[in-house]
C-alpha cells in the first residue's frame, strides 16, 4: 500500500504568476505547519492537467536534481495549460481522465516555441480513443516539452499506448509519491531530450545527404561524343565540408565537331559564390551550344554576372579555349584567368601567351576579350586551371607556388610518365604537400589530351 504524503496546495497563478509548492511540515519536525519553497532562479516547474475540482489530485513534494523543490502549476483545462504553459516548466503531467468536453486546443499558443515537423518526438496522428485524444492535444500544444501521464492501475493498456503515441513514460495513480514522480521527470525531461536530439541529428544527416546529392547534380559533365580528346578534371572546394565551391568548369562539342572547354573563377568561395559559379557555366553552356563564341560569349556572359551577382564588387575571371575539329588549333580567350599550360612529346610543358587577354567579367562595362589563336599540333595536352592551384604556399614562409613553380611540378610529373587523370591528382597532392595542408582557396584543374596516329 502507498505511504501516506502530505497534500500540497498551490497560490493562486492570478497572485504570483505562478504557483510555489507548499507542503505540510513532515511528521517530528519543527516550525510552521507550512512552509513555502524559496523561488529558485533555476528553478524548475510541473505543469499538472487534472479536472477535479476539489483539487482531489495529491501531488507530493518533488524535488529535482539539486535538492531544489520543483514548482507546481495546475491548469484545469488545456485553455488553461496554454496559458500556463511559460519556457520554465519542465515537464507535464496529464491525468488521462481529463474529459475532451470544454479542453480544444486555441488555435494561437502562448508557448512561442518553433512548430516541430510531423514525425518528430511528440507528434502523432488523430485517434478515436477520447482521454488520448487528449493527449494528442497536448502534444501539439507543447511539441517540446517532457509529457508524463497519471492513470488508474487497472488501465495499464492505454497508459502504454499513450507511451507510444507520444507520452515519456506513465504512472499510476496508487503510486504516486514524492520520490517516483521526481525520478520521474528527470527521466523524461532526459528522454525527451535525447528524442529531439535525436531527430534533429538524423533530419542533419538527411539534410547534409540532400544538399550533397544537388551539389554533385550541380557538377558538369562533359559532352564530347563523337571527340578523339581525352579528359580529366580534378576539383576540391575550398569551403570545409562543402562539394561545390565558386570555381566552375564546363566541356561541349558543338555539332560542327568542335570542342569548347571553360574554367572560371567567381571571386570569394562562399555559397553564394558556388551559386554564381553555377550560373555562370550554365549560361555558358547553353550559349556555347547556341553558337556563340569568343567576345561575344564572354560579353553576354558579363551580363549574366551583372545581373545575378549579390553586389557590384563581385567579378569572375574566365578562360575559354575552342579546339578545331581537326583538334590541331585553338582559340584562346583569357578574361583576367592564368593562361593554360601546354605540353607536347620531347617538349617542356610551358604556358600559352597571355599578351592581349581582357579584364575579368564584371570589372569594366563594354570590354572586349580578343580571341588569339594557337597551334597546337598532332599530340598534345591543354591544361586549364584556377589560381587555388598556384596560390598555395611553399614551406613556411610567405612564397607562393606561383605559375612557374606550377609548370616545374608540372615537368617533374610528365618526367615520371604521368598522364590523365594521374598529372592531375599528383600536382594536387603536391601542391597541398608543399602547402603544408589543405588549400584554402578552391581549386579546378581540367586536363584535354589528343594523341595523333
Amino acid at each position: 500500500m502507498p505511504v501516506p504524503v502530505p497534500r500540497q496546495r498551490e497560490t493562486s497563478a492570478t497572485e504570483s504568476g505562478q504557483a510555489v509548492l507548499h507542503t505540510a511540515a513532515p511528521p517530528g519536525s519543527t516550525g510552521a505547519g507550512v512552509t513555502q519553497a524559496t523561488p529558485q532562479t533555476t528553478a524548475l516547474t510541473l505543469l499538472v492537467i487534472e479536472d477535479d475540482p476539489a483539487g482531489g489530485l495529491t501531488v507530493p513534494e518533488i524535488l529535482d536534481a539539486d535538492g531544489h523543490r520543483i514548482r507546481l502549476r495546475t491548469a484545469r483545462n488545456l485553455t488553461e495549460a496554454e496559458r500556463l504553459l511559460t519556457p520554465d516548466v519542465a515537464c507535464i503531467l496529464l491525468d488521462l481522465s481529463l474529459p475532451r468536453a470544454g479542453s480544444r486546443v486555441p488555435s494561437a499558443t502562448a508557448t512561442a516555441a518553433p512548430a516541430v515537423p510531423t514525425g518528430a518526438p511528440g507528434t502523432a496522428t488523430a485517434t478515436a480513443d477520447p482521454q488520448l485524444a487528449v493527449l494528442h492535444q497536448v502534444l501539439r500544444l507543447a511539441p517540446r516539452h517532457a509529457v508524463l501521464v497519471l492513470t488508474d492501475e487497472d488501465d495499464a493498456e492505454r497508459a502504454a499506448e499513450a507511451v507510444r503515441v507520444g507520452a515519456q513514460d506513465f504512472l499510476f495513480r496508487d503510486e504516486l509519491d514524492g520520490r517516483l514522480l521526481s525520478r520521474a521527470i528527470r527521466y523524461a525531461v532526459e528522454r525527451k531530450r535525447a528524442d529531439i536530439a535525436q531527430y534533429k541529428l538524423a533530419e542533419s544527416k538527411l539534410r547534409a545527404q540532400e544538399n550533397a546529392r544537388l551539389e554533385r547534380g550541380l557538377l558538369p559533365t562533359p559532352l564530347l561524343d563523337g571527340s578523339d580528346l581525352r579528359f580529366a578534371a580534378r576539383y576540391r572546394p575550398g569551403r570545409s565540408r562543402a562539394l561545390l565551391g565558386g570555381d566552375f568548369y564546363d566541356t561541349v562539342r558543338t555539332p560542327d565537331g568542335t570542342v569548347h572547354a571553360m574554367i572560371g573563377d567567381v571571386c570569394g568561395h562562399g555559397p553564394d559564390e558556388a551559386a554564381l559559379g553555377v550560373e555562370l557555366r550554365i549560361a555558358w553552356r547553353a550559349l556555347t551550344l547556341a553558337g556563340l563564341c569568343g567576345d561575344d560569349l564572354l560579353a553576354t556572359l558579363q551580363e549574366v554576372l551583372e545581373v545575378e551577382r549579390p553586389c557590384e564588387e563581385i567579378f569572375a575571371t574566365l578562360c575559354t579555349v575552342d579546339i578545331a575539329p581537326d583538334g590541331r588549333r585553338a582559340g584562346l580567350c583569357l578574361a583576367g584567368h592564368p593562361a593554360p599550360l601546354i605540353s607536347r612529346p620531347g617538349r617542356r610543358a610551358r604556358l600559352l601567351p597571355y599578351e592581349n587577354s581582357g579584364p575579368a567579367l564584371g570589372l569594366l562595362p563594354r570590354a572586349r576579350w580578343p580571341r588569339r589563336q594557337v597551334e597546337l599540333g598532332g599530340t598534345w595536352s591543354l591544361m586549364l586551371y584556377t589560381d587555388g592551384l598556384i596560390e598555395g604556399r611553399i614551406g613556411e614562409g610567405r612564397e607562393r607556388l606561383g605559375q612557374d613553380g606550377m609548370v616545374e611540378m608540372i615537368n617533374r610529373h610528365l618526367d615520371l610518365g604521368l598522364s590523365g587523370e594521374g598529372l592531375l591528382e599528383a600536382s594536387v597532392t603536391e601542391a597541398r604537400r608543399l602547402n603544408g595542408g589543405e588549400l584554402t582557396d578552391d581549386v579546378a584543374v581540367v586536363l584535354l589530351s589528343r594523341s595523333e596516329g
